[in-house]
């Protein structure tokens, strides 16, 4: 196991960027950035043994500091999406930044993919990665409290990645933390991904309304195209919703 890091780059306000190397004894490699605590690359060998980058991202800092859909971001405060930027808590409303049409997403204009966050490396006998922190401010893109977050990324030679995330606040606040990454493994630029297969152990999805607001409503996934209980392709699901 073990963790380099390198130069990548600096943000528009001269704040240095470093990129960190995380590789593993059965040659998986996981590339992080402490700007947005990104995901950037992870390489993966298939079951012949060749190696392709199994994740979207980009090859240069200027690619992370443009808009663009969340590739491997560290999402916060609030990940997905808050009903007109408005919520209340004890009987105070807060307001947000309108940055998906009439709702907030993501956190809002300047969410936790756009900092750079503080950075410590875990490098042991058996993982490494890295432990992303930052202080988020009382008022920050109009969130209530003062919150610390920490997002802890590592790879064990069990060819295992594993998130961590977990904030303390000095106030009751919304907080909603997840990583952001999409995934080919086929590897990057690959193609569609519709003929992977796909299984996710949940018999229940929450509704949406014409916004993709959740409206709270548990159905059940049984009779519909996101019935992924037992295997299916992606396209297989994907035809039905189109059917």
């Amino acid at each position: 196991m073990s963790v380099t890091s390198k130069p990548f780059g600096k943000t528009s306000d001269a704040q240095e960027v470093f990129w960190f190397e995380c590789t593993n004894s059965n040659g998986y490699k996981l590339g992080l950035l402490n700007y947005g605590a990104h995901i950037a690359r992870f390489d993966a060998p298939d079951r012949d043994g060749n190696v392709a980058n199994v994740t979207l991202g980009f090859d240069s800092l200027d690619g992370y500091l443009q808009r663009h859909p969340y590739f491997g971001s560290t999402v916060g405060r609030f990940c997905n999406r808050i009903a007109k930027g408005k919520f209340s808590i004890d009987g105070v409303e807060y307001s947000l930044a309108l940055n998906n049409g009439p709702n907030t997403l993501h956190g809002g204009d300047k969410g936790f993919d756009r900092y750079v966050w503080d950075s410590e490396v875990v490098d042991s006998a058996n993982e490494a990665g890295v432990i992303f922190r930052r202080h988020s401010t009382d008022g920050e893109e109009g969130y209530p409290g003062n919150v610390d977050v920490v997002a802890k990324y590592t790879l064990n030679d069990a060819n295992e990645l594993t998130m961590e995330f977990s904030a303390t606040t000095d106030k009751t606040t919304t907080i909603n933390l997840t990583n952001h990454s999409y995934w080919n493994l086929g590897g990057a630029g690959s193609g569609k991904i519709l003929d992977h297969d796909l299984q996710i152990l949940a018999d229940q999805f929450v509704q949406v309304d014409d916004n993709l607001i959740p409206t709270g409503q548990l159905a059940a996934v049984s009779g519909t195209p996101l019935d992924f209980t037992a295997a299916q392709t992606i396209g297989s699901r994907i035809a039905q919703i189109d059917a």
